[in-house]
């Protein structure tokens, strides 16, 4: 399998970049608009064909590559079940399975830190697990449908019953971390080693977190699989990434 984790400075989110390599088939995860010249040249680069754009949740601090990586590629744009994105060519159920030839990737759905949240299990190796959870953290649920109590619940019974050794990849790192595993997070995650539900719920009403700075621009183009409407009209704004040099 091919494994790559692509980062953006800028939003602090990761993008993975996953494949086949005897068939070449590719799968980006939570692509970042800003970053899709980076990502065709990196597929040009390996000789991969992109089948998927794959979703974790619809995002609030970026803007998804999706639809300029799917009319670009003409791949297919995924999102979780319930998720508000009707461009998308495919919602995906919790349980189910996308297959990219001879890789399994498991949708897990992990909702609270917005309601239409999956985590992504890929070959039960390794889990992508989006905002739910994050190395030593977890995302925040004051916007977008979030719930704490949901939270909780999501990683604290779907995510750490996974075996200890699944390697944890999350969305986002603010501290430069890349990689954790199920078992140090149970362990070390204070977020959840360290209290119960009802203590948990209690830390995250008080994060007293500003909200996301692109938040009003981002929501309402992920909604639209990363279509950019101008302000003033309902013209969508054109961004040319057809060089990949």
């Amino acid at each position: 399998m091919i494994f790559r984790q692509l980062f953006d400075q800028e939003s602090s989110t990761y993008t993975y970049l996953i494949a086949d390599p005897a068939t070449k088939t590719a799968i980006l995860v939570d692509p970042v608009l800003n970053q899709v010249e980076r990502d065709l040249k990196l597929l040009e680069e390996l000789g991969l064909n992109l089948r998927y754009c794959l979703e974790t949740h619809i995002h609030a601090d970026h803007i998804t590559g999706t639809a300029k990586l799917r009319e670009v590629k003409g791949c297919l744009g995924v999102v979780p079940d319930h998720a508000q994105a009707n461009c998308a060519d495919r919602h995906i159920k919790d349980g189910e399975t996308l297959q990219l030839d001879g890789i399994a990737i498991e949708a897990i759905a992990t909702p609270g830190h917005t309601d239409s949240h999956m985590a992504y299990r890929v070959n039960n190796d390794r889990i992508l697990t989006g905002d739910a959870l994050l190395i030593r953290g977890c995302g925040r649920t004051d916007f977008q449908s979030g719930d704490a109590g949901t939270l909780f619940d999501s990683v604290t019974q779907r995510l750490f019953t996974l075996p200890d050794n699944t390697l944890v990849y999350p969305a986002h790192d603010y501290r430069g971390h890349t990689v954790s595993t199920i078992g140090e997070e149970k362990r070390w995650n204070s977020r959840f080693a360290e209290r119960d539900r009802d203590q948990f719920i209690e830390f995250m009403a008080n994060l007293g977190l500003p909200m996301p700075t692109k938040i009003m621009e981002a929501v309402p183009a992920n909604e639209r699989c990363g279509r950019i409407a101008s302000p003033d009209t309902t013209n969508i704004i054109s961004i040319d990434f057809s060089s990949t040099k």
